[in-house]
C-alpha cells in the first residue's frame, strides 16, 4: 500500500505520545481510529489535543475551522476491533516490553493482512517486536519525539524482516505529515536515545559527584555546546523513570558498563522524583 493511499489510521494509545501522533495524522487529513483500554484516557487524550490545537490557532498556524476540522477526523474507541477500518497502525502505548507485546498481538489479529504495524517505542528491538507478530515484513519503527505536533524528526526503524516497500511507504507517510524522517537501522536504543542517554547519565553522575549543580551542568551544555536545553533539564521533561528504564535497555543489550544507570538517577525514581510529571526530578516545577 502506498503513502497516497492510507486514509485512515489507527493510533494505540491516547497517553503523551499517542495524542500527539493522532494530532499530527489528523490535522494532516487522516482519519484517525484512537484506541485506549479506558474512556477516562480517551478523554484526557481529546483534551491534549484540543490544548494543543488552541495553541496552534493561537500562533496563526492553523484557522479555527481547522482545528474543527480536525477534530472531527479523530473517533476515540475503547474498542480494539475497530482497528479492521484501518490501513496504517502506530502502537504508543507506555515502553514496558510486555504491555507492548500483548497490545501488538491483538492489533495484529485484528488488522487487515497488507497494513503496516508501526511501533513509536524509543528504545525496544524493532526485530524482537515483530516476532511477536504475523507481519514481520509489515513491521517498522516510527519514533516520534515529545512534543510530536512541534518536533520535526521521526525515526523510522527498520527490523531485520522489513521490507524496502515498508520502509519507503513509511519514510513517505512522514513526509505527508510535515516531518522529517531519518531511518535507521535495529539497534539498543537506536540512534537518537543511545547517544542522548549516556550524555543524561554522564550529566547526572556530574551532580553526583559533586563536580557542579544541575544549574551549572545545564548551563555549560546550553552556552558552550549550544545545546537549546541542557541535559537535565530535558531528563526532567522526558522523565526520570523513562530515562533509566532506556538506559537499562541499553546496557542489556550491549553488556558494556558505560551504560549502567547513574544511581542518584536510580534514586530519584525511588523517591518519586521523576521530573515534571511528578513535580521534581533535578529541578522543581
Amino acid at each position: 500500500m502506498s503513502a497516497e493511499s492510507i486514509k485512515t489510521v489507527a493510533v494505540l494509545g491516547a497517553g503523551t505520545m499517542g495524542n500527539g501522533v493522532a494530532h499530527v495524522f489528523a490535522r494532516a487529513g487522516h482519519t484517525v481510529i484512537l484506541r485506549d483500554v479506558e474512556q477516562r484516557f480517551l478523554d484526557r487524550g481529546l483534551e491534549t489535543i484540543g490544548k494543543n490545537l488552541d495553541r496552534e490557532v493561537k500562533k496563526e498556524k492553523i484557522t479555527a475551522a481547522e482545528k474543527s476540522a480536525t477534530l472531527s477526523r479523530i473517533q476515540p474507541t475503547t474498542d480494539m476491533s475497530r482497528l479492521a477500518a484501518a490501513e496504517f497502525a502506530v502502537e504508543a502505548v507506555p515502553e514496558q516490553l510486555d504491555l507492548k507485546v500483548r497490545v501488538l498481538k491483538e492489533a495484529d489479529a485484528v488488522l487487515r493482512p497488507g497494513v503496516i504495524l508501526a511501533s513509536n517505542t524509543s528504545s525496544i528491538s524493532i526485530s524482537k517486536l515483530a516476532s511477536e507478530t504475523s507481519r514481520a515484513d509489515k513491521f517498522i519503527g516510527m519514533h516520534f519525539f515529545n512534543p510530536v505536533p512541534v518536533m520535526a524528526l521521526v525515526e523510522v526503524i527498520r527490523g531485520r524482516a522489513t521490507s524496502e516497500e515498508t520502509f519507503r511507504t513509511t519514510m513517505s507517510l512522514c513526509e505527508k505529515l510535515g516531518k522529517k524522517p531519518v531511518g535507521v537501522n535495529d539497534s539498543p536504543g537506536f540512534v537518537s536515545n543511545r547517544v542522548l542517554m549516556p550524555m543524561i547519565n554522564e550529566a547526572a553522575f556530574a551532580v553526583m559527584e559533586g563536580v557542579a549543580t544541575p544549574e551549572a551542568v545545564d548551563a555549560v551544555m546550553k552556552l558552550g555546546m549550544n545545546h537549546p536545553m541542557g541535559p537535565l533539564e530535558l531528563a526532567d521533561l522526558i522523565g526520570l523513570d523513562v530515562c533509566v528504564d532506556i538506559m537499562d535497555v541499553l546496557h542489556r543489550g550491549f553488556g558494556a558498563a558505560k551504560y549502567a544507570a547513574c544511581q542518584l538517577l536510580r534514586q530519584y525514581v525511588s523517591a518519586g522524583r521523576l521530573g515534571r510529571k511528578s513535580g521534581q526530578g533535578f529541578y522543581k516545577y
